[in-house]
């Protein structure tokens, strides 16, 4: 599973997690050790990079404000 896929899914699983990503996503996302590609689509909230970096398909991950991985 990709580091980008991890921290989706940790996101919609994890409520202090999600908290935290609001308040300073750069120090989740580079705790989790995403590279600067991850990064870049993650914060620019980028679907389509996201999908091609992750596998994920459409409705396979939703986002208000947080994206998170969905098992289908």
């Amino acid at each position: 599973m990709s580091k980008l896929l991890r921290l989706m899914k940790q996101l919609g699983a994890d409520a202090a997690l999600s908290s935290e990503y609001h308040q300073n996503p750069e120090a989740v996302i580079q705790r989790f050790g995403l590279s600067d590609e991850e990064r870049k689509a993650l914060l620019a909230r980028d679907y389509e990079a996201i999908k091609r970096l992750t596998g994920l398909k459409d409705g396979q991950f939703a986002t208000n404000s947080t994206i998170s991985a969905y098992d289908g």
